[in-house]
């Protein structure tokens, strides 16, 4: 198993990953979202997407959310993987939800 990191800053216009992780080609991103809770207050949760890259016909990186049987292992470990960061972070929360400054993906 390989693992890198790789450190990019938040932009505050733009909604960025928290975390990613990934193994081939198919990659897990968490992203932190804000949205209105039933008396109006702002909450923050968490959602998780999946993805499968690959290069066109022209050489460009695209993304598909359809996967073949042989990625279905791979998709599965970065899902648990994203589930396990999920767990921990919810653990080690204080009351005030924040966003890190800075990403790391974790390559597996």
């Amino acid at each position: 198993m390989r693992i890198a990191n790789r450190v990019v800053k938040m932009s505050e216009s733009k909604n960025m990953p928290e975390k990613r992780f990934s193994t081939g080609s198919i990659v897990a991103t968490v992203w932190q979202n804000q949205g209105k809770g039933k008396n109006g207050e702002v909450v923050g949760y968490r959602t998780v997407s999946l993805q499968r890259r690959y290069k066109d016909k022209n050489g460009v990186w695209q993304s598909a959310n359809s996967f073949r049987v042989n990625d279905l292992p791979r998709a599965s470990l970065v899902l648990q993987k994203a589930f396990e960061y999920l767990v921990i972070r919810e653990q080690h929360d204080t009351a005030v939800d924040y966003v890190d400054e800075d990403i790391i993906e974790e390559v597996i």
